[in-house]
């Protein structure tokens, strides 16, 4: 049965490490389904809550290269069912994913929610598109508010996607995760500072 993200990474080398590992035949007489071609609901809402993610390219030289991407939550939009696009922030101006998307536009993508050990994997061709040129779709990845500067659109076309196991993923929360559960810890030191200095203020008259 199709598996989408692996028939597209199965080559003889990988076909010969599963083997040497025992595991070959069980890939031969995978029977689920794993197509993952078209995001879906779940797949949606993961995305739109993501505020970074993991853009994996590769050089002419044949050096991979792995970028993190981050912004606002949702700024890596999902477009339709086989589309992404994010605006392109200004960085350290290397253009190392630039360079190498011109000579191959193949990526991989590793989206991550720790706090929840979530993690997608997408397999995409990527366009790099002028501002100018497409200014509806420059409206799409627009992110008011947000201090950057925007130099390109990224357009991600979806060849295969997958989840992973939770496995392995250490969890980690981000500030904006743990404002919720700190709060009330918060109102509780607030109401002991309140009572001790309303006891101390009582023990200093008796005093007096």
């Amino acid at each position: 049965m199709p598996y989408g993200f692996l028939d597209a990474m199965t080559t003889p080398s990988l076909k010969a490490a599963q083997e040497a590992n025992g595991v070959r035949e069980h890939w031969d007489r995978f029977e689920g389904l794993r197509a993952f071609d078209r995001f879906g609901e779940d797949e949606a809402a993961f995305i739109a809550a993501r505020d970074s993610f993991y853009m994996a390219t590769v050089a002419e030289n044949g050096w991979p290269y792995v970028q993190h991407r981050g912004g606002p939550p949702g700024f890596l939009r999902l477009i339709d069912e086989r589309t992404l696009a994010f605006a392109d922030f200004r960085g350290n101006r290397q253009y190392i994913s630039l360079g190498n998307l011109r000579a191959n536009d193949r990526a991989a993508l590793f989206l991550m929610d720790y706090a929840r050990q979530a993690r997608l994997k997408i397999l995409a061709r990527v366009e790099a598109r002028d501002l100018a040129a497409d200014p509806e779709l420059a409206g799409k990845v627009a992110t008011p508010g947000y201090k950057a500067r925007i130099e390109r659109v990224y357009v991600l076309h979806l060849e295969a996607f997958d989840w992973n196991c939770s496995q392995h993923i250490t969890a980690r929360f981000s500030r904006a995760e743990l404002e919720p559960l700190l709060e009330p810890v918060r109102r509780r030191v607030r109401q002991l500072q309140a009572e001790n200095a309303a006891l101390r203020e009582k023990l200093g008259a008796f005093g007096a």
